[in-house]
C-alpha cells in the first residue's frame, strides 16, 4: 500500500496537515492534522511500504522500541485507510 496520487502534508503554524491537491478530491471535506511524526510517516508512505518496515524506520528516527512504534504506524495506517488516502 502507498499514499494515493494528490494528497500532501503541508506545515501550518508548527502543525502539519494532509490536504488533497487534486481536483478528483474536491469532496474530500477534511483536512487531517497531525505532528512531526505523522508528517515523517507520510513521508514513508509515499511510496509502497509495511508496516513493519516503516515502524523499523521509525525506531531509528525517533527513540522508540519497535512495538510502541508498530503500534503507532498501525494506527496511523488505519486513520488513513478510513479517509481513503490510502491505495
Amino acid at each position: 500500500m502507498k499514499i494515493k496520487p494528490g494528497f500532501i502534508v503541508k506545515e501550518v503554524v508548527g502543525d502539519y496537515c494532509i490536504v488533497p491537491v487534486d481536483d478528483r478530491f474536491l469532496d474530500f471535506g477534511a483536512m487531517i492534522t497531525t505532528n512531526e511524526t505523522g508528517a515523517f510517516l507520510f513521508g514513508l508512505m509515499q511510496e509502497e511500504f509495511t508496516c513493519e518496515a516503516v515502524a523499523d524506520a521509525l525506531c531509528k528516527e525517533y527513540d522508540v522500541d519497535f512495538e510502541t512504534a508498530l503500534s503507532d504506524v498501525e494506527e496511523f495506517v488505519a486513520i488513513l485507510s478510513e479517509k481513503e488516502i490510502l491505495e
